[in-house]
């Protein structure tokens, strides 16, 4: 039990590096004069050097292990969220930012690619709930990360942001110490572990890569412009935004993965896959098709449940196909589920400073549309390990 405490602390870590900057969105705004597309642009470095922690990550951790890695990546995000305090007073602030993003998204990237193979080699009957149990500590870290930061901001005034960061950099140090000590499965050895040159030449896997593009892409364009969009785009309250945006978000979210985590074994999950793509289609649709703000808010509201399952769900399910897949395999699903991190909320700020926020998001919509596309062929191709009930 202690090592699966720490492996939730870690996504905690993770909810921290991922939602923090974006709450403070219109704080850099009205501070340093930053536009939507640079605003966008701290999304796509955070990711983009996820990216490259993961593609790191699925090289060495097999070979290091896996306390190494843990304990160097939570030392990264805790310095990363002390930089984003101190560097914008010292540099160029808009320099300082993305300088310190980049320090804690390289320990967010090592994070993810840690966790979830060392939660998938503890003994459990029901390897898709445990992932999606898991996964679920990220949304309640998202929701502590959204309203903390709100109330603090309310009651301290934006010029007092910087103490922020350097409050949740406690959580990242706390968790390295226990890293340090907590017990730790082995990795999958070489010679029993599925090459990955050979996972690359499946068709299977590359459509997973493709669902977990589009899993990244669908859930954090909506988790990281949410409170802006809110804010601007329906003219609502800065801590009303917040509250209806993301955090009910991640709280919804939290309950998906939470209640599959529980239940989870009396589905199957392919098709609670199907079932959360259709939701998000039509979430995405209220935001950017309907003008009534209730609606709009509803809308970001809900489609934190319709993504729930998105990332653990196919994470477990690659795993149902490559139970021998080890650290690389859940290393290279990782870099893709940062790519359409990225690439999403990127893109939906360069469209938005062209047409509007409504048009930046609607752009989102067809990573959803894509993921059902990937479904429906995996469908076809039914996992080895694939027992669960219809």
């Amino acid at each position: 039990m202690k090592t699966l405490r720490t492996c939730y602390l870690g996504y905690i870590t993770q909810a921290i590096i991922v939602n923090l900057a974006p709450i403070l969105f219109i704080v850099f705004q009205n501070h340093y004069g930053i536009s939507y597309e640079m605003l966008g642009r701290l999304i796509l470095i955070n990711f983009g050097v996820q990216i490259a922690a993961d593609v790191i990550s699925l090289r060495i951790t097999d070979r290091v292990g896996y306390r190494i890695m843990g304990v160097a990546a939570h030392l990264f995000s805790a310095v990363g969220l002390i930089c984003l305090a101190v560097l914008p007073f010292l540099i160029e602030p808009y320099v300082g930012l993305m300088i310190s993003v980049a320090i804690y998204a390289f320990g967010g990237g090592v994070i993810e690619v840690i966790i979830s193979p060392i939660v998938d080699a503890l003994p459990s009957e029901a390897k898709a709930s445990s992932m999606s149990l898991l996964h679920s500590f990220y949304c309640w870290g998202q929701m502590l990360v959204v309203l903390l930061t709100t109330v603090i901001l309310h009651f301290t005034g934006s010029d007092m942001w910087y103490i922020l960061p350097v409050l949740w950099a406690a959580v990242p140090l706390y968790n390295l110490s226990r890293f340090m000590r907590v017990p730790l499965p082995e990795t999958v050895r070489k010679h029993e572990k599925t090459p990955l040159k050979k996972l690359l030449t499946s068709g299977v896997f590359l459509t997973a890569l493709l669902l977990m593009m589009c899993a990244g892409a669908s859930e954090i364009t909506m988790s990281q412009w949410s409170s802006l969009f809110a804010e601007k785009g329906l003219g609502v309250t800065k801590i009303l935004g917040d509250l209806a945006g993301p955090f009910l978000f991640a709280l919804l979210m939290g309950i998906g993965r939470t209640s599959y985590g529980v239940w989870g074994h009396k589905i199957r999950i392919k098709n609670a896959l199907l079932y959360s793509g259709c939701l998000c289609i039509i979430c995405y649709a209220l935001v950017v098709f309907v003008s009534n703000p209730v609606i709009s808010l509803l809308g970001c509201a809900v489609c934190g449940l319709s993504i729930s399952l998105m990332w653990p769900g196919t994470l477990s399910l690659t795993s149902e196909y490559f139970p021998k897949g080890g650290a690389a395999m859940f290393g290279m699903l990782a870099v893709f589920g940062d790519i359409g991190a990225s690439f999403g909320p990127w893109f939906a700020g360069l469209i938005s400073d062209r047409a509007g926020l409504r048009t930046g998001l609607m752009t989102a919509m067809g990573f959803p549309i894509l993921l059902l596309i990937g479904l429906m062929a995996l469908k076809k191709t039914p996992a080895k390990t694939d027992n669960n009930p219809a």
